[in-house]
């Protein structure tokens, strides 16, 4: 069965840096869009960014993290990754990766067939 599993999540001081990787397997991933996204408590999840299945195609990010977090995939090794710098305590939540089978790159939830179980970023002031 299709299988994503999230690392790299941790504390950090505000202005650091973490390079979360989502491991995929039991799909050909090198066919898939995958996204981050995050949730905070009491607040819903939200897009984070996405690259396309040919990778540098196309990148999407979320206003909130633009020039400072950078996604990207190794179809070779079934991994995505994000890097996030200058971190904030606002960037504190739950990041999970996720799976979307099609070839355009949404933004949506609804959008994405799988999910990982998430990993616990949390920067503090």
């Amino acid at each position: 069965q299709v299988q994503l599993v999230e690392s790299g999540g941790g504390l950090v001081q505000a202005g650091g840096s973490l390079r979360l990787s989502c491991a995929a397997s039991g799909l050909t991933f090198s066919s898939y869009t995958m996204g981050w996204f995050r949730q905070a408590p009491g607040k819903e999840r939200e897009f984070v960014a996405a690259i396309s299945w040919t990778g540098g195609g196309s990148i999407y990010y979320a206003d909130s993290v633009k020039g400072r977090f950078t996604i990207s995939r190794d179809n070779a090794k079934n991994t995505v990754y994000l890097q996030m710098n200058s971190l904030k305590p606002e960037d504190t939540a739950v990041y999970y990766c996720a799976a979307d089978r099609t070839l355009i790159v949404h933004t949506t939830t609804t959008a994405y067939d799988y999910w990982g179980q998430g990993t616990q970023v949390t920067v503090s002031s």
